[in-house]
C-alpha cells in the first residue's frame, strides 16, 4: 500500500475527448501510470499501476487454485486499460468505461478517493452512494 492515501472528493468535467484532469493531490499518489477498471456500484476505479498489477497476480493465482472463477478474471482483464497522465495531469476515460459508469463527455463527474484507489462517478450516483455510506456511519440505517 502507498504511504500516501487517495482521499477527498473533487468535482471535475470530462472534456469532449473523454479526458479528465485529475486533482493535483491525487496525481502524486497515482504516479504517471495507472489503470482504469470497472468498479463496484458502476463507478470507474483508478488504481495505481503497482497495486493493480499485484492484484492481478493475486487474481490469477486465485483462479488457478479454484478460489475464483475465470469469468471474474475475464471481466477484470476485459475492462482494464492502462493510462498515462499527460503533462496537464489528464487521463482519457475510454468509451466502454464511460458507458458502464454513466459518464458523458461535457458533464461534471466526481473523483473520489477510496484510500488505495480513486473512483470516478456520475454526480447523481455518487450523491446516492455517499448518502448511504454517511447514514451507515451515523448509525441511521
Amino acid at each position: 500500500m502507498h504511504a500516501e492515501l487517495l482521499i477527498g472528493t473533487f468535482e471535475r468535467q470530462l472534456d469532449p475527448k473523454g479526458r479528465l484532469a485529475l486533482p493535483s493531490e491525487m496525481r502524486k499518489v497515482l504516479g504517471e501510470r495507472c489503470y482504469l477498471v470497472r468498479g463496484t456500484a458502476r463507478c470507474v476505479e483508478l488504481v495505481p499501476a503497482e497495486d493493480f498489477e499485484r492484484q492481478v497476480r493475486e487474481l490469477i493465482e486465485a483462479v488457478r487454485s479454484g478460489d475464483k472463477d475465470m469469468s471474474e478474471r475475464r471481466a477484470v482483464a476485459g475492462s482494464a486499460s492502462l493510462v498515462v497522465l499527460d503533462k496537464q495531469g489528464r487521463i482519457t476515460v475510454d468509451e466502454k468505461l464511460r458507458t458502464y459508469a454513466g459518464l458523458s463527455t461535457g458533464d461534471p463527474v466526481v473523483v473520489a478517493g477510496n484510500f488505495d484507489r480513486a473512483e470516478i462517478w456520475a454526480v447523481d450516483r455518487h450523491q446516492r452512494i455517499d448518502a448511504a455510506g454517511t447514514e451507515r456511519l451515523a448509525g441511521d440505517e
